[in-house]
Protein backbone atom coordinates (compact mmCIF):
# COMPACT_ATOMS: atom_id res chain seq x y z
CA UNK A 1 0.00 0.00 0.00
CA UNK A 2 1.49 3.34 -1.28
CA UNK A 3 1.70 6.25 1.47
CA UNK A 4 -0.90 7.93 -0.74
CA UNK A 5 -3.40 5.44 -0.77
CA UNK A 6 -2.78 4.88 3.13
CA UNK A 7 -3.37 8.43 4.04
CA UNK A 8 -6.61 8.36 1.54
CA UNK A 9 -7.83 5.84 4.09
CA UNK A 10 -6.80 6.95 7.07
CA UNK A 11 -8.58 10.52 6.53
CA UNK A 12 -11.67 8.42 5.14
CA UNK A 13 -11.74 6.46 8.67
CA UNK A 14 -11.19 9.92 10.38
CA UNK A 15 -14.08 11.30 8.46
CA UNK A 16 -16.34 7.97 9.33
CA UNK A 17 -15.64 8.43 13.06
CA UNK A 18 -16.20 11.83 13.37
CA UNK A 19 -19.76 11.61 11.67
CA UNK A 20 -20.31 8.55 14.09
CA UNK A 21 -19.55 10.72 17.44
CA UNK A 22 -21.57 13.66 15.71
CA UNK A 23 -24.57 11.05 14.43
CA UNK A 24 -24.46 10.26 18.68
CA UNK A 25 -24.32 13.59 19.84
CA UNK A 26 -27.25 14.61 17.47
CA UNK A 27 -29.24 11.78 18.50
CA UNK A 28 -28.53 12.61 22.42
CA UNK A 29 -29.55 16.43 21.38
CA UNK A 30 -32.60 15.80 19.61
CA UNK A 31 -33.72 13.23 22.39
CA UNK A 32 -36.84 14.12 24.19
CA UNK A 33 -38.64 12.95 26.97
CA UNK A 34 -42.31 13.59 27.64
CA UNK A 35 -44.37 13.55 30.90
CA UNK A 36 -47.88 13.61 31.90
CA UNK A 37 -49.00 14.32 35.50
CA UNK A 38 -52.69 13.94 37.18
CA UNK A 39 -51.84 17.33 39.03
CA UNK A 40 -49.33 19.64 39.77
CA UNK A 41 -47.02 20.58 42.43
CA UNK A 42 -49.69 21.37 44.93
CA UNK A 43 -49.59 17.78 44.74
CA UNK A 44 -47.13 15.59 46.65
CA UNK A 45 -47.37 12.65 44.61
CA UNK A 46 -47.20 14.49 41.28
CA UNK A 47 -44.28 16.71 42.96
CA UNK A 48 -42.29 13.63 43.90
CA UNK A 49 -41.99 12.72 39.90
CA UNK A 50 -41.58 16.48 39.52
CA UNK A 51 -38.83 16.25 41.72
CA UNK A 52 -37.26 12.95 39.86
CA UNK A 53 -37.52 14.26 36.68
CA UNK A 54 -35.91 17.52 36.89
CA UNK A 55 -33.07 14.93 38.90
CA UNK A 56 -32.71 12.75 36.24
CA UNK A 57 -32.72 15.50 33.81
CA UNK A 58 -29.13 16.87 35.41
CA UNK A 59 -27.86 13.71 35.74
CA UNK A 60 -28.27 13.18 32.07
CA UNK A 61 -27.36 16.13 30.84
CA UNK A 62 -30.36 16.94 29.41
CA UNK A 63 -31.36 20.61 28.08
CA UNK A 64 -34.69 22.36 29.23
CA UNK A 65 -36.66 21.56 26.02
CA UNK A 66 -35.81 18.28 25.48
CA UNK A 67 -38.23 17.70 28.66
CA UNK A 68 -41.53 18.80 28.22
CA UNK A 69 -44.08 18.11 31.01
CA UNK A 70 -47.89 18.03 30.79
CA UNK A 71 -49.71 18.44 33.79
CA UNK A 72 -53.21 18.71 35.61
CA UNK A 73 -54.09 15.57 32.89
CA UNK A 74 -57.22 14.06 33.69
CA UNK A 75 -57.56 9.99 33.67
CA UNK A 76 -59.61 10.45 30.80
CA UNK A 77 -59.37 10.62 26.60
CA UNK A 78 -57.12 14.11 27.64
CA UNK A 79 -54.44 11.69 28.82
CA UNK A 80 -54.66 10.37 24.82
CA UNK A 81 -54.71 13.77 23.31
CA UNK A 82 -51.45 15.19 25.82
CA UNK A 83 -49.71 11.39 24.45
CA UNK A 84 -50.37 12.50 20.75
CA UNK A 85 -49.29 15.99 21.38
CA UNK A 86 -45.94 14.65 22.93
CA UNK A 87 -45.37 12.36 19.61
CA UNK A 88 -45.80 15.30 18.02
CA UNK A 89 -43.31 17.60 19.41
CA UNK A 90 -40.75 14.56 18.61
CA UNK A 91 -40.75 12.88 22.26
CA UNK A 92 -39.24 9.59 22.15
CA UNK A 93 -40.27 8.20 25.60
CA UNK A 94 -43.75 9.42 27.02
CA UNK A 95 -44.13 8.83 31.06
CA UNK A 96 -47.64 8.88 32.73
CA UNK A 97 -47.71 8.85 36.31
CA UNK A 98 -51.29 7.72 36.94
CA UNK A 99 -53.08 4.89 37.36
CA UNK A 100 -56.59 5.80 35.32
CA UNK A 101 -53.81 7.20 32.48
CA UNK A 102 -53.25 3.54 31.42
CA UNK A 103 -55.85 2.70 29.19
CA UNK A 104 -55.09 5.89 27.34
CA UNK A 105 -51.10 5.09 27.15
CA UNK A 106 -51.68 1.72 25.90
CA UNK A 107 -54.05 3.43 22.94
CA UNK A 108 -51.53 5.62 22.26
CA UNK A 109 -48.53 2.99 22.27
CA UNK A 110 -50.85 0.63 19.80
CA UNK A 111 -50.62 3.90 17.71
CA UNK A 112 -47.11 5.09 17.58
CA UNK A 113 -44.95 2.15 17.63
CA UNK A 114 -41.74 4.01 17.21
CA UNK A 115 -42.16 5.39 21.03
CA UNK A 116 -41.83 4.04 24.16
CA UNK A 117 -44.88 4.60 26.32
CA UNK A 118 -44.21 4.02 30.17
CA UNK A 119 -46.78 3.91 33.01
CA UNK A 120 -46.18 4.09 36.44
CA UNK A 121 -48.90 2.02 38.99
CA UNK A 122 -50.49 0.05 35.95
CA UNK A 123 -51.03 -3.27 35.58
CA UNK A 124 -51.09 -4.60 31.68
CA UNK A 125 -47.79 -4.16 30.13
CA UNK A 126 -47.41 -8.23 30.84
CA UNK A 127 -50.55 -9.05 29.32
CA UNK A 128 -50.89 -6.19 26.76
CA UNK A 129 -47.30 -7.91 25.18
CA UNK A 130 -46.73 -4.35 23.38
CA UNK A 131 -42.91 -3.97 22.75
CA UNK A 132 -43.47 0.07 23.35
CA UNK A 133 -45.52 -0.05 26.45
CA UNK A 134 -44.21 -0.87 30.21
CA UNK A 135 -45.20 -0.46 33.64
CA UNK A 136 -43.32 1.08 36.54
CA UNK A 137 -43.64 0.88 40.52
CA UNK A 138 -41.31 0.72 43.57
CA UNK A 139 -41.45 -1.65 46.58
CA UNK A 140 -42.82 1.02 48.41
CA UNK A 141 -44.36 -1.25 51.23
CA UNK A 142 -40.94 -1.27 52.36
CA UNK A 143 -40.85 2.46 52.99
CA UNK A 144 -44.11 2.65 54.47
CA UNK A 145 -43.54 -0.47 57.00
CA UNK A 146 -40.49 1.85 58.08
CA UNK A 147 -42.56 4.46 58.46
CA UNK A 148 -44.55 2.25 60.63
CA UNK A 149 -41.50 1.44 62.55
CA UNK A 150 -41.31 5.23 63.48
CA UNK A 151 -45.21 5.26 64.26
CA UNK A 152 -45.02 2.51 66.36
CA UNK A 153 -42.02 3.63 68.50
CA UNK A 154 -43.59 6.86 68.53
CA UNK A 155 -47.14 5.44 70.14
CA UNK A 156 -44.66 3.42 72.68
CA UNK A 157 -42.96 6.56 73.71
CA UNK A 158 -46.76 8.29 74.17
CA UNK A 159 -47.92 5.35 76.21
CA UNK A 160 -45.18 5.15 78.66
CA UNK A 161 -45.57 8.72 79.52
CA UNK A 162 -49.00 8.30 80.10
CA UNK A 163 -50.62 10.16 77.14
CA UNK A 164 -52.54 7.65 75.78
CA UNK A 165 -55.64 7.70 77.10
CA UNK A 166 -58.84 5.05 77.14
CA UNK A 167 -60.47 7.43 74.25
CA UNK A 168 -57.58 6.47 72.37
CA UNK A 169 -58.65 2.46 72.56
CA UNK A 170 -61.26 0.60 70.77
CA UNK A 171 -63.76 -1.87 72.63
CA UNK A 172 -60.51 -4.22 72.85
CA UNK A 173 -58.47 -2.21 74.46
CA UNK A 174 -56.16 -1.92 71.41
CA UNK A 175 -55.04 1.59 71.02
CA UNK A 176 -56.48 3.08 67.79
CA UNK A 177 -54.52 4.55 65.05
CA UNK A 178 -55.65 6.24 61.63
CA UNK A 179 -55.25 5.94 58.18
CA UNK A 180 -56.65 8.44 55.53
CA UNK A 181 -56.78 6.16 51.89
CA UNK A 182 -57.93 7.57 48.48
CA UNK A 183 -59.43 4.32 47.35
CA UNK A 184 -59.77 0.76 47.90
CA UNK A 185 -56.94 -0.47 45.34
CA UNK A 186 -55.30 -2.94 46.31
CA UNK A 187 -52.16 -0.12 45.85
CA UNK A 188 -53.81 1.23 48.93
CA UNK A 189 -54.38 -1.89 50.65
CA UNK A 190 -50.85 -2.95 50.54
CA UNK A 191 -49.78 0.68 51.44
CA UNK A 192 -52.05 1.04 54.95
CA UNK A 193 -51.10 -2.97 55.42
CA UNK A 194 -47.57 -2.64 55.21
CA UNK A 195 -47.61 0.75 57.42
CA UNK A 196 -49.77 -0.90 60.18
CA UNK A 197 -47.69 -4.00 60.18
CA UNK A 198 -44.42 -2.07 60.57
CA UNK A 199 -46.31 0.07 63.83
CA UNK A 200 -47.35 -3.65 64.81
CA UNK A 201 -43.70 -4.36 64.79
CA UNK A 202 -42.92 -1.96 67.57
CA UNK A 203 -45.99 -1.37 69.22
CA UNK A 204 -48.05 -4.68 69.11
CA UNK A 205 -51.29 -3.48 71.21
CA UNK A 206 -52.67 -1.76 68.47
CA UNK A 207 -55.72 -1.89 65.66
CA UNK A 208 -55.96 0.89 62.72
CA UNK A 209 -59.31 2.69 61.31
CA UNK A 210 -58.79 3.27 57.28
CA UNK A 211 -61.46 6.33 56.36
CA UNK A 212 -61.72 6.78 52.23
CA UNK A 213 -61.93 9.74 50.43
CA UNK A 214 -62.56 8.89 46.43
CA UNK A 215 -59.93 10.95 45.58
CA UNK A 216 -56.40 11.25 45.17
CA UNK A 217 -56.05 14.44 45.56
CA UNK A 218 -58.80 16.63 47.28
CA UNK A 219 -57.55 18.49 50.75
CA UNK A 220 -60.80 19.52 51.97
CA UNK A 221 -62.19 16.01 51.23
CA UNK A 222 -58.82 14.33 53.08
CA UNK A 223 -58.84 17.18 55.88
CA UNK A 224 -62.41 15.87 57.15
CA UNK A 225 -61.34 12.31 56.57
CA UNK A 226 -58.71 13.06 59.17
CA UNK A 227 -60.77 15.19 61.45
CA UNK A 228 -63.38 11.72 61.44
CA UNK A 229 -60.38 9.50 62.71
CA UNK A 230 -59.37 12.26 65.47
CA UNK A 231 -62.92 12.49 66.42
CA UNK A 232 -62.72 8.35 66.62
CA UNK A 233 -60.01 9.08 69.23
CA UNK A 234 -57.28 7.92 66.92
CA UNK A 235 -53.39 8.73 68.50
CA UNK A 236 -51.44 8.78 65.37
CA UNK A 237 -52.92 8.76 61.49
CA UNK A 238 -51.04 8.13 58.26
CA UNK A 239 -52.32 8.76 54.91
CA UNK A 240 -51.95 7.67 51.14
CA UNK A 241 -53.69 10.91 49.61
CA UNK A 242 -51.51 13.73 48.25
CA UNK A 243 -52.53 16.85 49.82
CA UNK A 244 -51.86 18.27 53.49
CA UNK A 245 -55.11 17.88 54.30
CA UNK A 246 -54.67 15.03 56.85
CA UNK A 247 -51.31 16.86 58.21
CA UNK A 248 -52.41 20.21 58.77
CA UNK A 249 -55.64 18.26 60.52
CA UNK A 250 -53.15 16.90 62.62
CA UNK A 251 -50.86 19.75 63.56
CA UNK A 252 -54.20 21.81 64.40
CA UNK A 253 -55.09 18.60 66.87
CA UNK A 254 -51.81 17.95 68.08
CA UNK A 255 -51.41 14.10 67.30
CA UNK A 256 -48.80 12.96 65.25
CA UNK A 257 -48.94 12.05 61.79
CA UNK A 258 -46.67 10.27 59.28
CA UNK A 259 -47.33 11.62 55.59
CA UNK A 260 -46.56 10.21 51.93
CA UNK A 261 -44.18 11.56 49.16
CA UNK A 262 -42.06 14.10 50.91
CA UNK A 263 -41.71 16.42 54.10
CA UNK A 264 -44.08 18.31 55.78
CA UNK A 265 -41.84 19.47 58.77
CA UNK A 266 -41.91 23.12 57.59
CA UNK A 267 -45.97 23.33 57.82
CA UNK A 268 -45.91 20.72 60.64
CA UNK A 269 -43.58 20.91 62.90
CA UNK A 270 -44.96 19.51 66.03
CA UNK A 271 -46.53 16.17 64.83
CA UNK A 272 -44.64 15.76 61.54
CA UNK A 273 -42.65 12.55 62.09
CA UNK A 274 -41.39 11.04 58.72
CA UNK A 275 -42.01 10.33 55.42
CA UNK A 276 -41.81 7.77 53.05
CA UNK A 277 -41.94 8.03 49.10
CA UNK A 278 -40.73 6.05 45.62
CA UNK A 279 -37.65 8.18 44.00
CA UNK A 280 -38.77 7.62 40.53
CA UNK A 281 -35.40 9.31 39.49
CA UNK A 282 -33.72 5.53 38.75
CA UNK A 283 -36.48 4.92 36.79
CA UNK A 284 -36.77 8.09 34.87
CA UNK A 285 -32.81 7.72 33.97
CA UNK A 286 -33.82 4.31 33.34
CA UNK A 287 -36.21 4.56 30.46
CA UNK A 288 -34.16 7.66 28.75
CA UNK A 289 -30.71 5.81 28.43
CA UNK A 290 -32.34 2.29 27.18
CA UNK A 291 -34.35 4.48 24.80
CA UNK A 292 -31.46 6.26 23.56
CA UNK A 293 -29.49 2.97 23.27
CA UNK A 294 -32.13 1.21 21.60
CA UNK A 295 -32.28 -1.30 23.67
CA UNK A 296 -35.45 -3.25 25.38
CA UNK A 297 -37.63 -1.69 28.67
CA UNK A 298 -38.43 -3.70 31.19
CA UNK A 299 -42.49 -4.55 30.98
CA UNK A 300 -42.46 -4.58 34.95
CA UNK A 301 -40.10 -2.42 36.50
CA UNK A 302 -39.66 -2.87 40.42
CA UNK A 303 -37.44 -0.17 42.21
CA UNK A 304 -36.42 -1.24 45.34
CA UNK A 305 -34.62 0.11 49.08
CA UNK A 306 -31.59 -1.56 48.40
CA UNK A 307 -30.84 0.48 44.76
CA UNK A 308 -32.75 3.68 45.96
CA UNK A 309 -35.96 3.90 44.60
CA UNK A 310 -37.95 3.37 47.71
CA UNK A 311 -36.48 6.38 50.36
CA UNK A 312 -37.82 8.32 54.37
CA UNK A 313 -37.38 11.49 54.64
CA UNK A 314 -35.41 12.74 57.49
CA UNK A 315 -36.55 11.60 60.92
CA UNK A 316 -38.04 15.05 62.47
CA UNK A 317 -36.81 14.79 65.66
CA UNK A 318 -38.78 17.41 67.45
CA UNK A 319 -41.94 14.55 66.59
CA UNK A 320 -40.28 11.42 66.78
CA UNK A 321 -39.54 8.83 69.90
CA UNK A 322 -36.25 9.07 70.62
CA UNK A 323 -33.85 6.39 68.81
CA UNK A 324 -35.86 6.68 65.38
CA UNK A 325 -33.80 7.19 63.18
CA UNK A 326 -31.10 4.01 64.45
CA UNK A 327 -34.21 1.87 64.86
CA UNK A 328 -35.52 2.67 60.81
CA UNK A 329 -31.43 1.72 60.16
CA UNK A 330 -31.62 -1.53 61.64
CA UNK A 331 -35.24 -2.53 60.34
CA UNK A 332 -33.76 -1.16 57.06
CA UNK A 333 -30.80 -3.19 56.88
CA UNK A 334 -33.04 -6.63 57.84
CA UNK A 335 -35.09 -5.58 54.59
CA UNK A 336 -32.63 -5.42 52.55
CA UNK A 337 -30.59 -8.28 53.97
CA UNK A 338 -33.75 -10.21 53.36
CA UNK A 339 -33.95 -11.28 56.89
CA UNK A 340 -37.36 -10.10 57.43
CA UNK A 341 -40.08 -9.90 55.11
CA UNK A 342 -43.09 -7.12 55.51
CA UNK A 343 -45.79 -9.43 54.88
CA UNK A 344 -44.89 -12.40 56.81
CA UNK A 345 -47.89 -14.38 57.25
CA UNK A 346 -46.76 -15.44 61.08
CA UNK A 347 -47.18 -11.61 61.27
CA UNK A 348 -51.35 -11.33 60.60
CA UNK A 349 -54.23 -13.15 60.46
CA UNK A 350 -57.55 -13.36 58.54
CA UNK A 351 -60.63 -14.07 60.64
CA UNK A 352 -58.28 -15.41 63.19
CA UNK A 353 -56.42 -17.34 60.81
CA UNK A 354 -53.00 -17.45 59.26
CA UNK A 355 -52.89 -18.01 55.57
CA UNK A 356 -50.85 -19.99 53.84
CA UNK A 357 -51.97 -20.16 50.17
CA UNK A 358 -53.68 -16.97 48.45
CA UNK A 359 -53.98 -16.07 44.85
CA UNK A 360 -53.88 -12.47 43.66
CA UNK A 361 -55.35 -10.69 40.76
CA UNK A 362 -51.75 -10.37 38.60
CA UNK A 363 -53.01 -10.91 35.00
CA UNK A 364 -55.99 -7.91 35.53
CA UNK A 365 -59.24 -9.11 33.67
CA UNK A 366 -62.59 -6.55 33.95
CA UNK A 367 -63.77 -9.03 36.99
CA UNK A 368 -60.37 -8.62 38.40
CA UNK A 369 -60.00 -12.57 38.59
CA UNK A 370 -57.69 -14.06 41.32
CA UNK A 371 -55.32 -16.08 39.07
CA UNK A 372 -51.74 -16.25 40.55
CA UNK A 373 -50.80 -17.62 43.75
CA UNK A 374 -48.92 -15.56 46.07
CA UNK A 375 -47.91 -16.86 49.04
CA UNK A 376 -44.31 -18.88 49.72
CA UNK A 377 -41.92 -19.61 51.75
CA UNK A 378 -44.17 -17.94 54.64
CA UNK A 379 -44.75 -14.14 53.17
CA UNK A 380 -46.79 -12.51 50.50
CA UNK A 381 -44.59 -11.95 47.29
CA UNK A 382 -46.11 -8.51 46.55
CA UNK A 383 -44.91 -6.80 43.31
CA UNK A 384 -42.89 -9.85 41.90
CA UNK A 385 -45.43 -11.03 39.65
CA UNK A 386 -45.98 -7.72 38.46
CA UNK A 387 -44.80 -4.31 39.07
CA UNK A 388 -48.05 -2.84 40.63
CA UNK A 389 -49.23 -3.96 43.95
CA UNK A 390 -51.78 -6.48 44.51
CA UNK A 391 -51.88 -7.34 48.05
CA UNK A 392 -55.88 -7.16 48.68
CA UNK A 393 -56.41 -8.83 52.13
CA UNK A 394 -58.50 -6.66 54.05
CA UNK A 395 -56.24 -8.23 57.58
CA UNK A 396 -57.63 -8.28 60.90
CA UNK A 397 -57.56 -5.50 63.75
CA UNK A 398 -57.79 -2.86 60.11
CA UNK A 399 -61.36 -1.14 59.97
CA UNK A 400 -62.80 0.32 56.71
CA UNK A 401 -64.79 3.30 58.08
CA UNK A 402 -66.36 3.45 54.68
CA UNK A 403 -65.57 2.43 51.23
CA UNK A 404 -65.39 4.66 48.01
CA UNK A 405 -63.93 3.47 44.85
Amino acid sequence: MTKKIFSVLLAALMVLSLGLSLASCTTNDEFKLGVILLHDELSTYDLNFINAVNEAKTALGLKDSQVIIKKNIPESEKCYEAANELVAAGCDVIFADSFGHEDFMIKAAKEHKDVQFCHATGTRAHTEKLANYHNAFASIYEGRYLAGVAAGLKLKEMDAAGKITEANKDDNGKVKIGYVGAFTYAEVISGYTSFFLGVRSEYENVSMMVQFTGSWYDEAEEKTAAQALLNNGCALISQHADSMGAPSACEDAGVPNVSYNGSTVESCPNTFIVSSRINWAPYVQYICKQTQEKKAINDDYVGTISDGSVALTAVNEKAAAAGTQERIDEVKAELVAGTRKVFDTSKFTLKGENLTSYKADVDTDDDFTPDTEVISDGYFHESEKRSAPYFDIRIDDITLLNEKF
